[in-house]
């Protein structure tokens, strides 16, 4: 994962473990004492995950989870709590949190969360990227292709889109010719997935 990890515990010993631990398997980490320490940097800024403790003086991590949400609703927090904190946890995940993982914790509990999270970031940057393929090839058909398109993803059969569109077998099933050559597809299914894209 190229995005850079973000600890934040008040605990000088866990920041040092964790840090530690994450970079001998190949993560670049920061560290914060405090979310207050944290939120006086350009969140924005920030795309990697967040390890942040539940409780810390000043303002507790709930606290800091929904001031951090609020600047970029799209982070990835993870909560880190001792055993009496887990309710906090639970209202944590309820408040936006991804997931808490509670302490005293094993480096391989840690490692589990943040390389579920990286899948599901790569995944969705794979979704992003067919979307916008999808649209382009979208974007080059004709309104009747589209309205050929959008009649026959409803499972109607050639017959039934041209009594509808006013058109005959022949220039439907031209226009379904012309609409999987354009998209650069070869099937019915193709067309249905592309079009759910939009």
């Amino acid at each position: 994962m190229s995005d850079i990890i973000t600890i934040i515990d008040d605990d000088e010993a866990v920041r040092d473990s964790l840090e530690l631990m994450l970079n001998m398997h190949g993560f670049e980490c920061q560290t914060f004492q405090s979310g207050d320490d944290f939120l006086k940097t350009n969140v924005k800024d920030v795309s990697g995950p967040i390890l942040l403790d539940v409780k810390m003086p000043g303002r507790d991590g709930l606290e800091i989870l929904s001031e951090v949400l609020n600047i970029k609703a799209d982070l990835k927090i993870v909560m880190m709590s001792g055993h009496a904190d887990v309710a906090m946890a639970v209202l944590a995940l309820k408040k936006g949190a991804t997931d808490f993982v509670e302490k005293p914790f094993e480096a391989t509990d840690v490692l589990k969360i943040l390389r579920r999270l990286n899948q599901s970031k790569i995944e969705a940057q794979k979704d992003s990227q067919d979307k916008a393929l999808a649209q382009a090839k979208l974007s080059k058909l004709t309104p009747r292709e589209k309205e050929v398109m959008e009649q026959l993803v409803q499972g109607k059969p050639n017959k039934i889109v041209a009594s509808d569109l006013g058109l005959s077998v022949r220039t439907v099933e031209t226009h379904r010719a012309r609409l999987l050559s354009k998209l650069n597809i070869k099937s019915l299914s193709d067309l249905v997935r592309i079009s759910l894209l939009q």
